[in-house]
């Protein structure tokens, strides 16, 4: 049997309806971690569905309760043909968001895969059970043809709280570092660059949210008789948020300025934006001035208002407001000292006059930033069997623009980390109507067979980059 012959089992996969039945049969059980009422299903999903469909390959399994949140439990799975072979982790999420039920068009069900031409429906399609199930569907086809040897261990970890957060999964990995010990890291989560080119990414950018709220005094007043009197909440966090983020949406805050090296602006040549898709465009003029697209979403910090309330937004009122909140998120990279952003925009607001603006943490957890060097010994190796499998170079990225528990496997365990994405970002995650392209998947089959056929012929410990 040879590398092809893999490639093409896998393509069979698809065409046959086979994946397409598993992946059925995954986007049924409601697991999403941000209903309370469906938690229930995470741990079908990993117990019943992921555990018997491992331990089917040859894996031992174990289901871990997560002290940090009860409900959503970790499984880990390993398969050890020679403890002198490499060891690769992989990784995948159960969960998903909110079904969203009664908001998908043509009344689909967001628990029902539907096909409609080339794009596969279904809430966790894109986000992560395709993702994940493909990579162990492609594993399983290379170990047949290679006689139930694959020339390396494999060890899985899948969690089933990253849409809330993945409370816990940093101090699981640490506390079960011997447990999950590996050489290296391969999984998938994100999108491509562009449907129809295939791409790797090495870390994100992390993610922190927070609240400004500007609380003058209980209740509202009349504005007749009070405007221009009191000072109104909703004006000044406005003018706090401009002070923040300039009329382009470029950030005020030095201490947010991020400029990225000669390095990563190399990598990002050329490279398109990620997503542009379905008539989506992004606007002309926004973002930090003289930069790319690309490098905007990639290689810089972005500080956006997630959401503005002021009054009874739905139902105004000839009133002052007392109050005003804002949602807000950054989006910043590997480089920017996360944990002194909020005392940064603090200051910031004091320095500008902002004093009753007050800044507040959100209660979500902080996923830190990561990057791995694109010139990596890793990410080269998973560049050259990609181009192998596909005839066509792989657009290479430092990061992703949005943000995974890359930290985890990278800082925690030690690992160098490739994730190669099977989704594009017009697929309406977090959103009704997510999707999967059914040509992203086929192709994504082959060429994750074409990796793992690849990994069990390469000294892998070559590929960590160590010494």
């Amino acid at each position: 049997m040879t590398r092809k012959d893999a490639i093409d089992a896998s393509h069979r996969l698809f065409d046959s309806g086979e994946f397409t039945a598993l992946l059925a049969k995954r986007i049924a059980i409601p697991s999403t971690s941000q209903e309370e009422d469906k938690r229930w299903a995470l741990a079908a999903y990993v117990r019943e569905e992921m555990g018997p469909y491992l331990e089917a390959m040859g894996f031992t399994w174990r289901i871990h309760e997560n002290p940090a949140m009860a409900e959503v439990p970790f499984l880990t799975a390993e398969r050890i043909e020679d403890p002198a072979l490499p060891t690769v982790l992989t990784y995948g999420h159960c969960d998903t968001v909110r079904g969203m039920e009664g908001r998908w068009a043509g009344g689909r069900d967001p628990w029902t895969l539907t096909c409609e031409g080339e794009r596969l429906y279904g809430r966790g399609t894109a986000d992560n059970k395709a993702q994940h199930s493909l990579n162990l569907a492609a594993l399983k086809a290379v170990l047949a043809l290679r006689g139930g040897h694959l020339g390396f261990n494999v060890k899985v970890l899948l969690e089933s709280g990253e849409e809330v957060g993945s409370p816990g999964l940093r101090a699981f990995c640490e506390a079960e570092a011997d447990r999950l010990a590996s050489d290296i890291f391969i999984a998938s989560d994100g999108p491509r660059v562009r449907p129809d080119l295939p791409t790797l990414f090495g870390g994100s950018r992390g993610a922190l949210n927070f609240f400004l709220h500007c609380d003058l005094r209980e209740g509202a007043h009349h504005s007749g008789n009070w405007g221009g009197l009191l000072a109104n909440p909703g004006t000044i966090l406005a003018n706090a948020i401009a002070s923040l983020i300039g009329p382009q949406g470029e950030i005020r805050v030095p201490e947010l300025r991020i400029e990225p090296g000669e390095a990563i602006r190399g990598a990002l040549w050329g490279l398109p934006l990620p997503g542009v898709e379905g008539g989506l465009e992004p606007d002309t003029n926004w973002g930090e001035p003289g930069t790319t697209p690309i490098e905007r979403v990639i290689a810089y910090n972005a500080l956006e208002v997630l959401a503005y309330e002021t009054g009874t937004p739905h139902h105004p009122v000839n009133a002052i407001p007392g109050k005003a909140s804002a949602a807000c998120q950054l989006r910043f990279v590997a480089d920017c000292d996360w944990r002194g952003a909020l005392p940064a925009i603090e200051r910031h607001l004091n320095r500008e006059g902002f004093e009753r603006v007050k800044v507040e943490a959100a209660p979500e957890t902080v996923m830190p930033a990561t990057r791995m060097d694109p010139d990596h010994p890793l990410m080269r190796w998973a560049a050259s069997s990609l181009r192998s499998t596909t005839g066509r170079p792989p657009a290479v990225l430092p990061n992703l623009g949005g943000s995974i528990p890359n930290d985890c496997f990278m800082e925690a365990l030690g690992l160098p980390t490739v994730w190669v994405p099977h989704s594009y970002a017009a697929c309406s995650q977090h959103a009704p109507n997510e999707h999967v392209l059914a040509p992203v998947l086929r192709e994504a089959l082959g060429i994750m067979a074409g990796l793992w056929w690849d990994l069990g012929e390469a000294d892998a410990t070559a590929l960590t980059g160590r010494e």
